[in-house]
Parts: C-alpha cells; sequence; structure tokens
C-alpha cells in the first residue's frame, strides 16, 4: 500500500519465491460485537464474553474469523493484494487468543505454478509473546494485471452494548423488589412494563385503575396479572390521585405512569393532601447511553418543565447533579446549553446560564461544576472546545447537559435516541419518592432502566449517609 493514499496490488510475475507480509492487530471486545452482528448470533455467549468467558468461545469466534480474516486482509490488501482470488486454505489452531492479545500474522511465498498463476503461501500467526496461535497454508489465483487504487476510507461502525444500562440492573438487581403503585396501566404497554419490571425482580406491583380495562389490557398484551395487586379507580383522573394516595400512606415506595397523561399524575403528586412534594421544583431526567460518549449523558429537563425560569432552571440541576451522585459521579460537569458561548443579551438562555454559573459560586447550587452558555458541540466535544478557544472544566466532557426549555430538550432527547441510537432511562425527580416516566416507544432495555434508577434512588433515600 503506498504511502500517497493509493493501494496497488503485486502481479504473480512480481512476486517470487519467499517474498512476505504481515499484519497485527489486536483482538478487541469490539469483535465479538461484530461477529454476533454478522451471524444473528446475539447469544450471551458472545455478547456478553469477557475474560473466562472470552477463551470458552474463543475456538470458533476467533479462529473462525479473526485469525481467517487476519490472512485473508493480507492476501487481499497487500500479498499479493487487489484482484486476489482466495481459492484453499488450511489451518491448524495452536493456540487460545484472548481479548488484549496482539496477533501478527505473516504469509510467505513457498511455491509458483507458472502454468495457473497459483502460489503457495505459508501462514504463521502469534502473539504478544511470540507464542504461534495458528499456522497453516493457502492456495491464491493472483492478478495478472497492475491495479493501483485511492484507498478507501473505512466506515465509522459504531455498537452500543448497552453496558451501562446492564450496570443499572446489576446493581438494582440484589435489592428487594419495590412495591410501586401504577397509574392507571390500561394499555398493552403500560401493564406489559409493569409486568416486566416485577418479572426482572425490580418492583412489587399494585395495578391502580378501572378494574375492567386493567384486565382487558393485560389481555391485550398476553401477560398474567392476577397474583398482583390492585385497587380499582373509575378513571384516570381517580387512579392517579389513588396511587399518589397508596405512596403517601407508606404502602408503596414508587410511583409509575401508566397510560394517562403526565400532567394529570403530576397534579396528583402536587396536590397538598398529597404530601409528596419537597419544596424543591419536580424536573425529569434523562439518563443517556450514547455510543459514541464515553460515559453516561445526563439530558434535564425535556419532559415536565416548559419553560423554566433561573430559580427553576436551579432545582432542575440539583435534580440531577443529585441523580448523578447516586450513580457514583463525585462532581459532575454540568453544561448550561444555549446556541451560542457568549453572553447575548437578546438569547435569554446565555444571561440564565451565567446567573447560574454565578448562583454555584455562591453556593446556592452544590455538588456540581458549572459552565455555560456553552452550545452543544462545545459541550460534549473536546477539539470543537479547542477550536473555539474555550477554556473549561466543563466544556468537551460534560456529564450533565441543561436545555434552555422543553422543546429543546426534547427534540435533543429524541434525536440521540434516533439519529445517534442512544438508549435512554427517565425519571422524574424532586419529590419525596422518583416518578418512573416511559413511553410507549421505549425498548424493554429503556424501560427496565427507568426502572432500576427509580429503585437505586429510593434504596439511597432510605439509606443513612
Amino acid at each position: 500500500m503506498g504511502a500517497d493514499g493509493f493501494i496497488e496490488n503485486r502481479t504473480f510475475d512480481e512476486i517470487a519465491v519467499g517474498d512476505d507480509a504481515s499484519l497485527t492487530r489486536i483482538f478487541a471486545r469490539e469483535d465479538l460485537d461484530y461477529f454476533a452482528l454478522i451471524t444473528g448470533d446475539a447469544g450471551p455467549s458472545l455478547t456478553d464474553a469477557v475474560g473466562k468467558n472470552a477463551c470458552l468461545y474463543s475456538q470458533t469466534v476467533i479462529h473462525g474469523l479473526f485469525i481467517s480474516g487476519l490472512i485473508s486482509s493480507l492476501l487481499g490488501t497487500k500479498l499479493p493484494g487487489l484482484g486476489t482470488i482466495h481459492q484453499e486454505q488450511t489451518l491448524k489452531f495452536l493456540g487460545v487468543v484472548e481479548i488484549g492479545d496482539s496477533i501478527t500474522a505473516t504469509i510467505i511465498a513457498r511455491t509458483k505454478e507458472l502454468a495457473t498463476s497459483r502460489i503457495l503461501f505459508d501462514c504463521r500467526c502469534v502473539n504478544q509473546n511470540g507464542q504461534c496461535v495458528a499456522e497453516g497454508a493457502c492456495w491464491v489465483l493472483a492478478p495478472k494485471e497492475k491495479i493501483r487504487l485511492p484507498r478507501m476510507e473505512l466506515p465509522d461502525v459504531q455498537l452500543s452494548r448497552h453496558q451501562r444500562f446492564r450496570a443499572l440492573l446489576a446493581r438494582a438487581a440484589g435489592l428487594k423488589p419495590m412495591t410501586t403503585a401504577i397509574a392507571y396501566p390500561c394499555d398493552a404497554n403500560a401493564i406489559g412494563a409493569a409486568v416486566e419490571a416485577a418479572q426482572a425482580g425490580l418492583i412489587a406491583p399494585i395495578l391502580v385503575g378501572p378494574k375492567a380495562k386493567i384486565e382487558a389490557a393485560a389481555r391485550e398484551a398476553r401477560v398474567e396479572i392476577a397474583s398482583y395487586r390492585q385497587l380499582d379507580a373509575p378513571d384516570s383522573v381517580g387512579a392517579a390521585v389513588a396511587a399518589v394516595a397508596l405512596v403517601t400512606r407508606g404502602e408503596a415506595q414508587l410511583l409509575m405512569k401508566g397510560s394517562l397523561h403526565t400532567d394529570e399524575l403530576l397534579h396528583a403528586v402536587l396536590a397538598p393532601e398529597s404530601n409528596l412534594h419537597t419544596g424543591r421544583r419536580l424536573s425529569h431526567v434523562y439518563l443517556f447511553d450514547v455510543p459514541s460518549y464515553p460515559k453516561p449523558l445526563l439530558v434535564t429537563d425535556a419532559a415536565v418543565n416548559i419553560a423554566p425560569d433561573v430559580e427553576e432552571k436551579r432545582d432542575i440541576i440539583q435534580n440531577a447533579i443529585d441523580l448523578a451522585h447516586m450513580m457514583g459521579i463525585a462532581e459532575p460537569k454540568v453544561a448550561l446549553l444555549s446556541a451560542v458561548e457568549t453572553i447575548n443579551p437578546k438569547i435569554k438562555s446565555t444571561l440564565d446560564a451565567a446567573a447560574l454559573c454565578k448562583m454555584a459560586e455562591r453556593g446556592q447550587i452544590r455538588g456540581g461544576v458549572l459552565d455555560g452558555p456553552l452550545a452543544f458541540d462545545n459541550a460534549i466535544s473536546p477539539a470543537a472546545a479547542a477550536e473555539k478557544g474555550i477554556v473549561s472544566p466543563v466544556a468537551g466532557q460534560a456529564d450533565i447537559l441543561l436545555v434552555p426549555d422543553l422543546e429543546a430538550g426534547n427534540m435533543l432527547a429524541k434525536q440521540l435516541s434516533f439519529f445517534a441510537g442512544a438508549d435512554a432511562a427517565g425519571v422524574v425527580l424532586g419529590a419525596r419518592v422518583p416518578i418512573i416516566l416511559t413511553s410507549r416507544a421505549d425498548a424493554e432495555r429503556t424501560r427496565m432502566a427507568s426502572c432500576a434508577v427509580a429503585v437505586l434512588i429510593a434504596q439511597k433515600a432510605k439509606t443513612p449517609a
């Protein structure tokens, strides 16, 4: 391969016996994911394989794909290169390849057949310790014509293994199921989410709503609900009030939205008789697992507060910081989003950002590091922040994104989900108990993660500091 950005083959006549080529590559965890994607085998043996498990499956995965792929890559791109036809191959696998091993594949031309333009190559693969893990031979039909083409850029492939959500579920799995009041689970999606969470051991549901509608929803979802407690309520408003009352009386530890409108549920939460309000503004936080971002990303508020003022944004930020602490982020970095990075009196979000930063300096917001205004690219991309000359402990490495208003938050959240392939778990904070919000568009892992977040928050509140 030329240094000028072109790839060039070597014809049959140009190759001499003894010519060789080598290629080194580290076997990465992602190689297992690519194999699962290509073959359609998404079983735990591949997608969850780490450490010891990776060794158990290396004979089929690595020997069948990784090592053979290295040799094929050598033949197709280096020697002979473009136009080569791989005809036969025999390989003997002599050792196990583990995740993190650096494998060097080498091919050496042993025999040339003038009549057929075939070449026999010896093949050998060794690891970083010099141990031979595979050896053999292969016959190829070498190209007769010279080919020189521009080198193609490799596609940017990103796979999400949902590791962060799995970590949440693992943390919640060992806890006792939380009794959860489900307000108006009267469609297949809502009742299905409740049963899924119950079967996962996260919650013990109390189904609150019209009994006939709940049972009809269960039949449509094909789930069994006979073992769960049910509380009859006439309609969605009545179900919200009754579900909140269960929490108020201490009969339930969590509150979960069913198929009613969010404002119906939150109205019941904020009613004076509910005793669930804390004096802090209720706000919604999305916890995102974005494949291209190196850590969890919290986005707030994209579901509850339409156009919050500075005081309300203070509570929204504090709620998100408290959640970040629960997740183990000791000092979360909070980016206050706007369209620009400078204060502009005509853009309210830039003025709000400036005020919020000063409030944090004065101790009115605690537990995090704030900076803003920051445009989205400068908040999450170190390169973009450097290009703009922004020197900040937050820019390029935000843990929390505060959006200017609900419209911006809603669009950002959906873009992350549908364009960036992100998983999103959502919870409402600011009340005495976390409130689980799920959407009919949510995947099962999203619903499970939302419940896991709420369980962990509630457990944290029960545990003495």
